[in-house]
Order: structure tokens, then C-alpha cells, then sequence
């Protein structure tokens, strides 16, 4: 159990890394495509240059993660794999246009709104199916037919769970990209892309809380067990919610930095980052030790402690060696004067 304990923590640890960066990434995108004919305020083209190089960093955690479901879950990999087939394509598919888009928006500049507005769509829907995975693994839309597990969609399309889902996955992306993107505003000194991201904010903060609060509505409905594992942790919850309170303060709280600015949102950045940790905790905990609930478990579809033990030091030694690169590119990123006020 120790073991399994471990893998499945690694492997959470993965979802949320990529949940984060694929937020910020996917939101980048949808605004660019948002504000593509308000020059103005240069609010795409601070999109854009947050979007330039961080789309290609961002994929290399859901290659990681979906190595790591295969090598130390490779029972629940297949039953995953045959279960997910129609929104696992869909992802993929998405993910390839979204790329090859990205990729020739940077060289076909004649064709750059029609390619800005696909891959801004593209990248507002691949939030919604990945997040769908998580109630198909709540067990109510697997069925078992001569032992073969299928996905029960006529089922899956009628829950509310499904679509609070959903709905959450899309409000935070639009959310957390819009505080990303108006701390990145501020320190490009773009002061009017600054308070358009800021007013978004300011708006779709209070849309995420309902949609996070309409989940549990209707997890209690249709998931009680992992509802009821998740009021035990009620503590924690309110927790998430006080991160809440912190982000407010960081959007509507008057700049300490810059005189007659309002708005801290490197503060409300860290303070939704520390949300999501506590809330994604609570809920992974409930989840345990189900990986689809109620036949397969962390137990159930572990891998060879050998070949978990192998591949664990190859983690250990894959992070030691790539993680300061990455604090080192976001650095780089983050405090580049150069990068971050160049014109266009």
C-alpha cells in the first residue's frame, strides 16, 4: 500500500502541475482571440507573447503524465484507455490542431485571425473534456459488458455532475489565465491590458466559486460517497474558500508598489494556486484508493514494485535535472525586460 500510496501521489502531483500550466496556456490563448481587434489596449498581443513560449513547455507535463499512468498503473491504463476512447480522441485532436495551429500562426501571418480564432476555441475546449475524465471515474457511467468495461454515454450526457464539470474547468481556465495575464500586464508596464485582464477577474472569480460550489451540489446527488469523504476534510474546504477572500484582496486591494493602481495580482495568482492545491488534495483524498470506482483500485492495478521502484528513481533523477531548468526559463520569463516590454 506504501507504494501504491507514492505512485499515486506522483501521478496527482503530475495532474495538478499540468491542470495549472495547461490553465494559464489554454486561457492565453482564448483571450488572444478575444481582444484580436482591440489593438488598443494590446491586450492579444500580451497573450501572445505569454502564449509564444510557454505552450511547448507546458505539453512535455501531459506526456509525463500520461507515461506515468502507464508505467505504474498499467491495469487501470487499459481500462482507462478503453473507457476514455471517444473523449481521449477528441483531446488528442484537439491538442494536435491547437499545435500545429499555434505552430503556423507564428509563419502564415495572412491567415493569423482565422488561425488565432481556431486555436482559441480549440484551447477553451480541451479543459472541458479533460476535466470530464474525473466523474467517469466516480463508476455511475461505466458499464461492464461480458467483462468488458464500456462508457455509457447516453448517461454521461444527461448528468449535471458532468456539466458543473465542465463548467468549472472552463470558468477557472478563463479565470486563472486572466490573473496570469494581468500580473504579466503589469510588469510589461502595458497598463491598459492591465486593467481589461483585471476587470475579467474581477468577473469570472465569482463564476468559478459558484461553479466549484454547483460540483458539490451535484456530487451529492450523484456521487455521495466521494461527497461524503470530502465533507470530512469540511476544515480544509473552508480553507479553499478563505484562499478565496485573499484572492479579492489581491483584484479590488489598492497597489502597496504603484500609487493609484488597484489590484496585486501576483498576490491573486499564488492565492488561486494555493486554492486548487488544497481543494485538488481534498478531493484526491477522497478519492482513494479508487482509481474507477468500485473495481479498481491503486492496489488493484499497481505495478511491479520493482518496476515501480525503477522508474520512481528515474523520476527522481528526470525532476532533479529538468526542474531548475524550468525555474530558470520562468525567471527568465517573468523578469526579462527586454522580452517582456518589446513592442508588438
Amino acid at each position: 500500500m506504501a507504494d501504491a500510496l507514492i505512485a499515486i501521489t506522483v501521478l496527482w502531483g503530475f495532474v495538478f502541475i499540468y491542470a495549472v500550466m495547461a490553465t494559464m496556456d489554454f486561457g492565453a490563448g482564448f483571450w488572444s482571440m478575444i481582444y484580436i481587434n482591440r489593438e488598443k489596449t494590446k491586450a492579444t498581443n500580451i497573450a501572445n507573447r505569454y502564449l509564444s513560449p510557454t505552450w511547448e513547455v507546458t505539453n512535455t507535463f501531459i506526456v509525463a503524465l500520461v507515461v506515468a499512468v502507464y508505467s505504474l498503473f498499467p491495469s487501470a491504463a487499459n481500462i482507462l484507455g478503453t473507457i476514455l476512447l471517444i473523449p481521449g480522441s477528441l483531446i488528442l485532436l484537439l491538442l494536435a490542431l491547437r499545435s500545429a495551429f499555434l505552430v503556423f500562426l507564428n509563419i502564415a501571418t495572412e491567415y493569423k485571425k482565422p488561425l488565432t480564432y481556431i486555436s482559441g476555441i480549440a484551447g477553451i475546449l480541451i479543459p472541458g473534456l479533460l476535466i470530464s475524465v474525473l466523474p467517469i471515474t466516480h463508476g455511475h457511467f461505466v458499464d461492464y459488458i461480458d467483462g468488458n468495461p464500456t462508457l455509457n454515454l447516453s448517461k454521461l450526457l444527461t448528468s449535471p455532475n458532468e456539466y458543473a464539470f465542465i463548467a468549472f474547468a472552463i470558468t477557472s481556465t478563463l479565470f486563472l489565465s486572466s490573473l496570469l495575464l494581468a500580473d504579466y500586464s503589469k510588469a510589461s508596464n502595458e497598463m491598459d491590458a492591465y486593467k481589461v485582464y483585471l476587470r475579467d477577474g474581477m468577473i469570472l472569480g465569482p463564476i468559478s466559486l459558484v461553479m466549484a460550489f454547483l460540483i458539490m451540489f451535484t456530487l451529492k446527488n450523484e456521487a455521495s460517497w466521494i461527497y461524503d469523504r470530502m465533507m470530512d476534510d469540511l476544515p480544509l474546504l473552508l480553507l479553499s474558500v478563505g484562499f478565496f477572500l485573499v484572492i479579492g484582496i489581491g483584484l479590488y486591494a489598492p497597489s502597496p508598489f504603484q500609487k493609484g493602481v488597484r489590484g496585486m495580482p501576483r498576490l491573486s495568482v499564488i492565492a488561486v494556486i494555493g486554492q486548487y492545491l488544497v481543494a485538488s488534495y481534498v478531493y484526491g483524498k477522497a478519492h482513494l484508493p479508487y482509481i474507477i470506482y468500485p473495481d479498481v483500485t491503486i492496489e488493484s492495478a499497481f505495478t511491479d514494485p520493482n518496476s515501480f521502484r525503477a522508474v520512481f528513481i528515474t523520476y527522481i533523477i528526470g525532476f532533479a535535472i529538468l526542474f531548475p531548468g524550468f525555474i530558470y526559463f520562468w525567471s527568465l520569463f517573468m523578469n526579462d525586460k527586454r522580452y517582456l516590454r518589446q513592442k508588438g
